[in-house]
């Protein structure tokens, strides 16, 4: 916090200090995994089954197996080490993206309604989403990648932060 222009404090950008539980990692890399194996699969059955354009299809086929299985390889570690959150009394900090970052801030004051999202693959890897909204036309803060017992407590220790911050959240 730093002092404002008229003896107010203010809300500051700067790095948050908190990473995301590890096994985000192997959630991305799972995502991935998932994401390449159904394109890659799709083209392999095309192929095996269109003899005039098998070549082509499983030339495609393997090219996206490759670019997943690389992708999957390289990226999860690289978003682990870019993506950082935390929240203060003042404000939920996030830093997220690899090629082009975004750091957002959101004043607890802006604050509307705090969700926590565990889909199937998340469960799988006992993770969480704390998705923020805020009054921000940019749209709701997510912090993806939370282990899912620090994911609750999260949320009930920003309801009750928002709760007692004076503001309207407009």
């Amino acid at each position: 916090m730093t002092g404002g222009r008229n003896g107010t404090d203010a809300v500051r950008l700067r790095p948050p200090r908190n990473a995301l539980d590890g096994r985000a990692v192997h959630w991305w890399r799972s995502r991935l995994l998932l994401a390449t194996a159904a394109p890659a699969g799709v083209l392999a059955v095309l192929g095996a089954l269109v003899g005039p354009a098998r070549t082509w299809l499983l030339a495609a086929a393997a090219a996206a197996a490759l670019t997943g299985l690389a992708a999957a390889a390289f990226l999860p570690a690289w978003w682990y080490r870019v993506h950082r959150w935390e929240v203060t009394d003042e404000a939920v900090y996030v830093r997220t993206g690899a090629f082009r970052q975004e750091w957002r801030i959101a004043p607890m004051s802006r604050i509307q309604t705090v969700d926590t999202v565990r889909g199937p693959l998340e469960q799988a890897f006992r993770l969480a989403t704390v998705t923020v909204t805020t009054a921000s036309s940019k749209g709701a803060l997510r912090i993806e990648g939370l282990d899912h017992e620090l994911a609750a407590g999260l949320a009930e220790r920003l309801t009750a932060i928002t709760r007692a911050t004076p503001g309207d959240a407009t």
